[in-house]
């Protein structure tokens, strides 16, 4: 078939299967967790922005990571809640919107770990380099760490994505609930191992740069916990570390099952529960690990919550 003309046809989104009886509740129970994802997400960035005694360079840098899940969460909820709606055989894509969204699907992915890296950084600078955090992590310091963050997934995606819409077609039909890259080139009847090379190596490249940097910073914030005596310093490091430590791992497994299992064609129903549960259960617990284990956050929540009581009254 023309490649050409292919790019412009309509191709068939597998989507989640479900039985007609459970599609209303399964659509329902989504509803929520976007709406939730959606409501807790927004609103811890309103608060940073608008209160200025959370005008930090750690509460700055956490932005990016609402930012990211709102983005995640948006790029596959509605679309499969659309689609659950629908027959099996109805529910239809075209290419260009499977590409896009196959695109934000894998920047939100990448951006995950390198959010997550700059917000270790902050955190190493201002517990092992406390009398030189200030002049370290300027504005200007926040900025460049972000774009970085967002530059380095955004020009990885790209690559990515090029590599595969290279490639001829002579399928129609998704095999994932929603689309990503290895559900792309699978539709081409072409030979795909640069695409299967480029994929892994990016992956473990990805996970691996992820995990080795967060793992020595957390080794160095521990060391220097170990050798300070200044007990309050120390437990609120521990506190902090661990919620953020809590938020990657929680990214990293779900993360690493996924991409995984999309090697091995017999577990695919495990797969595509695990890909969907990636962009579910972060950005659902990110809002609640961060901020309510910020004690600045909290507060401030609190505080907000205990004014619309009163006035309420």
């Amino acid at each position: 078939m023309d490649n050409l003309t292919f790019r412009h046809s309509i191709l068939l989104l597998e989507g989640l299967k479900v039985t007609p009886q459970s599609s209303y509740p399964v659509f329902i129970l989504l509803l929520l967790a976007y709406v939730f994802t959606m409501i807790s997400n927004i609103g811890l960035i309103v608060l940073i922005s608008t209160e200025k005694n959370l005008h930090h360079p750690m509460h700055f840098l956490f932005c990016n990571l609402p930012l990211n899940d709102i983005l995640g969460t948006t790029v596959i909820l509605p679309r499969l809640m659309q689609d659950i709606l629908k027959k099996t055989s109805e529910r239809y894509i075209t290419y260009a919107e499977c590409v896009t969204q196959a695109y934000f699907v894998h920047v939100f992915i990448a951006a995950c770990h390198y959010v997550l890296i700059i917000m270790a950084f902050d955190r190493y600078v201002a517990i092992c380099n406390p009398l030189r955090y200030s002049s370290i992590m300027t504005n200007k310091m926040v900025i460049k760490l972000s774009a970085s963050a967002w530059g380095l997934a955004i020009l990885l995606v790209t690559i990515m994505l090029g590599l595969t819409v290279r490639l001829s077609h002579c399928r129609s039909k998704i095999e994932n609930p929603f689309c990503d890259n290895a559900s792309l080139f699978k539709l081409s009847c072409e030979s795909v191992v640069i695409n299967n090379v480029y994929g892994i190596i990016y992956t473990v490249a990805v996970l691996c740069f992820s995990a080795v940097s967060i793992f020595l910073t957390y080794v160095k914030i521990a060391a220097v916990c170990k050798s300070s005596k200044n007990q309050a310093l120390n437990s609120k490091a521990i506190k902090t570390c661990s919620t953020h430590l809590a938020v990657y791992l929680i990214m990293f497994f779900s993360g690493a099952i996924m991409t995984f299992l999309h090697r091995f064609p017999e577990y695919s129903d495990n797969r595509k529960l695990s890909s969907i549960m990636f962009h579910i259960v972060p950005p659902g617990l990110n809002p609640l690990v961060y901020g309510l284990q910020t004690k600045e956050i909290r507060q401030k929540m609190a505080k907000l919550w205990w004014r619309k009581k009163v006035n309420s009254l």
